[in-house]
């Protein structure tokens, strides 16, 4: 019996493990019927990058993303894309890659904004070819922040000293084990300026806008969605019913559309080593104290 056992289980990690080539989305919904359909992709929470498990909530990772993004494009039945974004952003980097992974698909895409589609989350939006904001959606914050935490004057009252040794007298700029310099603040700006930069000439080149009438709007505030509309940030108020109704019309389907949207159904191996996987707290605390000592660049709403 235990043989068996042994047996079938082994033949089940087997079949999972020769399952990891494929895509992590491995299923999806639909409204049922056959046929010209509206592929939903949700955004949700904060944007990151790598790859999300199935049971991450409150984080919308790049490469989970991207893959959808690949299978709504490649899906012959699937005519148009709703992007449905509810996120404050978040890397540059991931939001910059699921931009150009929403560029790279020859079919409409139409965003539909819930709660919060700002910064990284607005940034994403260009993609579109038409954006719906709900009137209570908070979106724009067209802007880019990095946050040095500084530990100096805590390591101070603790009598703890760092010494460091560098190759280069930029090799440590950011360090939050003493004071930022003018040197090291005005070298940081210029890469936050830069960034920037971008972000505006994307949101231009996206909404049709010259770069001077974008400027002035991208100070990182935020707009309600009847804001936004005024300032041609989005195309349309209304709700996600609104922009399956412009995505089937941009997709050419005629009649009510059928829906279909990825999932990340776990498998047993998913389950493993997820559960494997899982940080102990003093690891936990390490990736926390890991992350003090990064600077990040961030496309990213500070809100409450």
């Amino acid at each position: 019996m235990l043989a068996c056992f042994g047996l079938i289980l082994t033949s089940v990690v087997a079949l999972q493990i020769a399952s990891l080539g494929a895509r992590p989305s491995r299923g999806f919904t639909s409204s049922g019927g056959s046929g010209p359909a509206v592929a939903i992709i949700r955004v949700n929470g904060l944007i990151i990058s790598g790859r999300s498990g199935p049971f991450d909530q409150g984080v919308a990772a790049s490469d989970t993303l991207i893959e959808k993004i690949k299978m709504a494009g490649e899906d012959a039945d699937v005519k148009a894309i709703v992007l449905a974004v509810n996120s404050p952003g978040g890397g540059v980097n991931a939001s910059d890659l699921i931009y150009h992974a929403l560029k790279g698909v020859d079919k409409p895409i139409v965003v539909t904004m819930g709660d919060v589609a700002a910064s990284g989350g607005y940034y994403i939006s260009m993609a579109s070819d038409w954006i719906v904001a709900n009137p209570n959606t908070l979106t724009g914050s067209i802007g880019v922040i990095s946050e040095f935490p500084n530990a100096a004057g805590l390591l101070d009252k603790a009598g703890v000293q760092f010494v460091v040794v560098t190759s280069g007298p930029r090799k440590d700029f950011g360090s939050p084990y003493r004071e930022m310099t003018e040197e090291e603040r005005a070298y940081w700006q210029t890469t936050v300026d830069e960034i920037y930069q971008s972000f505006v000439e994307i949101v231009a080149e996206g909404r049709h806008m010259p770069v001077e009438d974008v400027q002035p709007l991208a100070d990182g505030g935020v707009f309600t969605g009847p804001q936004a509309l005024e300032h041609k940030l989005v195309d349309q108020l209304g709700y996600e019913e609104e922009a399956i109704a412009k995505a089937a019309e941009l997709g050419g389907i005629t009649g009510e559309p059928r829906i279909i949207e990825y999932e990340n159904t776990p498998t047993f191996f998913d389950l493993l080593s997820q559960t494997a996987a899982r940080p102990s707290l003093s690891a936990s605390v390490i990736e926390i104290l890991n992350l003090v000592g990064h600077p990040t660049l961030s496309a990213r709403w500070i809100g409450p």
